[in-house]
């Protein structure tokens, strides 16, 4: 209902808008200036040769929001030239856009921003970022657990008794009897309304100076899940400088591509990534969740189109490239993984 609510506010903004401004969008709207509003040259076209401003801006509503919607979408015309490109033909766009055909598409960085905020926003709206716990548990789930528990329990100290009096060595059984009455005592708390985990046990052999962030996480796993996610979305921008020293060591020898290139590459990449993973959130939802599956087969093969395209490589080339990067790029992950949630737990 949350997705209805929002389209129905959507909707109720624009009648209201209408009753304040009812003439708003009728007429031509045009200030009919004859000097640029932004650095007064005088105006010989529909843009200034100076600074590029359109000659002319509409004050009404219909104008601010044609505004609003260019500015966000960018819906210009670059838009439906980038996405059906970076779908099909990403090696040509990364291609296309290094040797400056700029004005045609949308730039990777704000393509890039772009899909990062999407991504965040359908994946909450479809309940697929929302932390879980195991305190989110049925009470009779728990409680049939604690009962399984405590029959471990009780056999594994009938045979540590068994072994004592055997005189062999315990030590093996009391590790094991020490973890079930710690899981016991952990859904005792979530019984009891407390936190599942033992604030004080795993973190002995831990660095004193993550015990902390340790005990928060246990402390509040949901609390510390939503910072992780805050984190993730204030710096995916990271995963960007993390991929390009890897994409470097792709192509060593080869002067002719350069860091900035290597950065459009990724960017433009990591953006396809973020639409894919949109489109399988909204499959999931829609309980197409096989198709969805398979949607895990796409980024190698986009790599592979990708990598050939932009770096005009053969097909072995190119197919030996695309391993090597699939393997890269989870490395990439998962230190973009630690540092968000290093991040989110310190916060």
């Amino acid at each position: 209902m949350g997705g209805f609510d929002v389209v129905g506010d959507a909707v109720t903004g624009g009648l209201i808008a209408r009753a304040v401004e009812p003439e708003a969008g009728e007429g031509d709207g045009h200030t009919h200036e004859k000097s640029c509003l932004n650095c007064t040259t005088l105006l010989t076209g529909p843009y200034c040769s100076a600074c590029g401003q359109k000659s002319h801006v509409h004050r009404t509503v219909h104008g601010f929001l044609q505004d609003f919607v260019q500015g966000l979408f960018n819906f210009e015309g670059k838009i439906w030239r980038t996405l059906p490109m970076l779908a099909w033909r990403p090696g040509e766009l990364t291609r296309r856009y290094i040797a400056g055909e700029r004005a045609r598409f949308v730039s990777p960085v704000a393509l890039y921003l772009f899909t990062v905020f999407a991504m965040f926003a359908v994946l909450n709206l479809t309940g697929q970022l929302s932390p879980g716990t195991s305190s989110n548990l049925p009470k009779h789930a728990l409680q049939a657990g604690i009962a399984d528990d405590q029959a471990e329990l009780a056999k594994l100290q009938e045979q540590r008794k068994t072994a004592a009096a055997a005189g062999k060595d315990v030590s093996g059984i009391d590790r094991r009897i020490a973890k079930r009455q710690e899981d016991i005592a952990d859904i005792q708390r979530v019984l009891g309304g407390k936190s599942i985990a033992n604030v004080d046990a795993g973190t002995d052999g831990a660095p004193r100076w993550i015990r902390p962030f340790i005990k928060n996480a246990r402390d509040n796993p949901q609390l510390v899940a939503m910072k992780v996610q805050d984190a993730a979305s204030k710096f995916s921008w990271l995963l960007i400088p993390i991929s390009v020293p890897f994409m470097w060591l792709l192509f060593p020898l080869r002067r002719r591509y350069n860091a900035y290139d290597h950065a459009v590459f990724v960017t433009y990449s990591l953006s396809f990534m973020m639409l894919l993973m949109i489109a399988g959130g909204v499959l999931a939802v829609a309980g197409l969740g096989g198709i969805a599956g398979l949607l895990f087969f796409v980024p190698p093969f986009h790599m592979y189109r990708q990598l050939k395209g932009a770096y005009e490589l053969g097909r072995f080339s190119a197919i030996m490239r695309t391993v090597a990067l699939v393997t890269l790029a989870f490395i990439a992950v998962g230190l973009f993984i630690a540092a968000v949630v290093a991040i989110g737990a310190m916060n």
